[in-house]
């Protein structure tokens, strides 16, 4: 089979040699449906009507995490060749690891109830996917699974894939940091993945100690995309406009009073984890799209506003309300609510509250565990910065109108 190489922004060529069992098995596997969807799922959902750039895929960010796995666990493997026989299990994992994601990423997570883990496994275990993994190991599709739900035999194996410090995050800090021009992204990834190590005793990810700056930097960068880019204000006022659209379609289709597809129709009014393989495949944000486009000319004045307003970017203005407490912060809720009914429009799709988490590093599983003189140590242990950040930063959010100036 022949070679391919993917020219990425972030790691540069990519290649993947045809001639090794291994990433002809990755070629094939990139090249099925199920893969090639992931193409029309944005990165990072509404993130685009923030940052106008962030206009990255799934797939973009699939095919970074397995070149960063690559690059990870080779030069690892190459000093403990015990590990070699898992190269497959772990390439393959990182290439797969959000196979599952829906429309619109981790937003319609949130608004259709979907779960990305759960459907990456039934995917791995019942698509074309499945044949082509088999093809290799008929147990590849049952190792995949094990990795996904942290339950593989070696625990560096899915602890490259996910953990504190992973392959994913590792790219998507990088990618995210890329596409949406923010400067928070810039990781000094050469020295992070010289600090990645294998304990051959427990057989766990570990950190050399002399790689704990990077890794504080790693933990810094993380924190500061959080909180300035995925929990920006407006990201949240997008999803919430989101969020109102679908919630009103669902209303009016139980009244029969709009019409979609029996794709979209299913997404909106089934148990999306008992959804079939092929209804949920064809799901994607553009089928989506197309419907938001047809509904901001719906009778129905409520949907059509709200669509137009996520079309034309028209979103909803947030304030910031996590510094009163709960009396006074419901208080603001009701005054907003009587503002928006007074001027016309319905409260309970034009004003609410949200709640952001920021959190810099937390003991995930386990947390990252750094050698030190042939110990394992906690990293927040050594690293007064990294205690810092274990410290959560809430954030309470009253999303509300344009027209007020609250």
């Amino acid at each position: 089979m022949k070679s391919r190489t993917y020219h990425d922004p972030i790691h540069g060529a990519i290649t993947l040699n045809g001639a090794d069992p291994i990433e002809e098995m990755l070629i094939k596997l990139i090249d099925t449906p199920e893969f090639q969807r992931l193409r029309r799922i944005r990165q990072l959902d509404t993130a685009f009507l923030t940052f106008h750039s962030a206009e990255g895929s799934r797939f973009t960010h699939s095919l970074g995490v397995m070149a960063l796995t690559r690059r990870a666990f080779d030069p690892i493997a190459n000093r403990y060749p015990d590990l070699l026989s898992h190269r497959a299990v772990v390439l393959a994992s990182a290439l797969l690891h959000d196979l599952g994601h829906g429309p619109f990423s981790h937003a319609g997570e949130e608004i259709f109830g979907n779960h990305h883990e759960y459907w990456t496994c039934r995917l791995v275990e019942n698509s074309r996917v499945t044949a082509l993994l088999q093809q290799y190991d008929r147990e590849l599709p049952q190792k995949i699974v094990q990795t996904i739900h942290h339950k593989y035999p070696v625990p560096f194996v899915h602890q490259l894939v996910s953990s504190q410090i992973d392959c994913d995050r590792l790219d998507y800090l990088q990618r995210d940091g890329y596409f949406t021009g923010a400067q928070y992204g810039h990781l000094d990834l050469d020295r992070i993945l010289l600090a990645i190590t294998y304990d051959p005793s427990s057989q766990e990810l570990v950190i050399t100690r002399k790689g704990l700056v990077a890794i504080e930097h790693y933990l810094t960068v993380r924190y500061f995309m959080y909180n300035q880019v995925y929990n920006h204000p407006k990201n949240l006022a997008a999803r919430f406009t989101l969020g109102q659209i679908f919630k009103r379609v669902r209303q009016l289709l139980l009244t029969q009073e709009v019409t979609a597809d029996p794709i979209v129709t299913a997404w909106l009014l089934e148990n999306n984890d008992k959804l079939s393989i092929s209804t949920y495949l064809e799901a994607d944000d553009t089928n989506f799209l197309y419907f938001i486009k047809q509904w901001q000319h719906h009778s129905d004045r409520i949907l059509a506003d709200l669509c137009r307003r996520y079309l034309d970017r028209d979103i909803f203005k947030t304030r910031d309300i996590g510094m009163f407490d709960k009396t006074d912060r419901e208080q603001i809720y009701q005054e907003m609510k009587e503002a928006v009914t007074k001027a016309g429009y319905d409260p309970e799709f034009y004003c609410g509250v949200r709640q952001t988490m920021t959190k810099g590093y937390t003991l995930y599983q386990q947390g990252i565990q750094v050698l030190v003189e042939d110990k394992f140590t906690e990293i927040s242990r050594l690293s007064p910065l990294i205690s810092a950040l274990i410290q959560p930063n809430p954030r309470v959010w009253l999303v509300y109108p344009r027209l007020f100036t609250h």
